[in-house]
């Protein structure tokens, strides 16, 4: 792929009251860049969460980034230790970045 950066995807799903939590220790160790999506649902370990249910409300947080792989073992040393306080899961994966506009990793 030309103009294209081998990298590595992080997707992490926690508790949507950990975010601020969990961009902490992201700023903490140089990530630059990610995008995060609020009232996220699904099925876990911790049941269906379903953010669209009235009575008991239960929402979760998706963040998304992409690092080179030096900084992805940053990462997941840092946030290993305290992914069962922020109540979620950590995929990782390779991926390609394509340049374009403004570099954030």
């Amino acid at each position: 792929m030309d103009s294209a950066i081998a990298m590595k995807r992080l997707e992490i799903v926690i508790d949507e009251e950990k975010l601020e939590d969990l961009i902490t220790l992201l700023n903490s160790v140089g990530i630059r860049g990610y995008t995060f999506i609020k009232s996220a649902g699904g099925l876990g370990s911790r049941g269906t969460r379903r953010p669209d249910d009235i009575f008991f409300e239960q929402n979760n947080a998706m963040v998304i980034l992409a690092c080179q792989e030096a900084q992805a073992l940053k990462v997941t040393a840092a946030l290993r230790p305290r992914l069962k306080e922020f109540g979620g899961m950590c995929l990782i994966s390779d991926c390609y970045w394509l340049e374009g506009a403004a570099i954030s990793y």
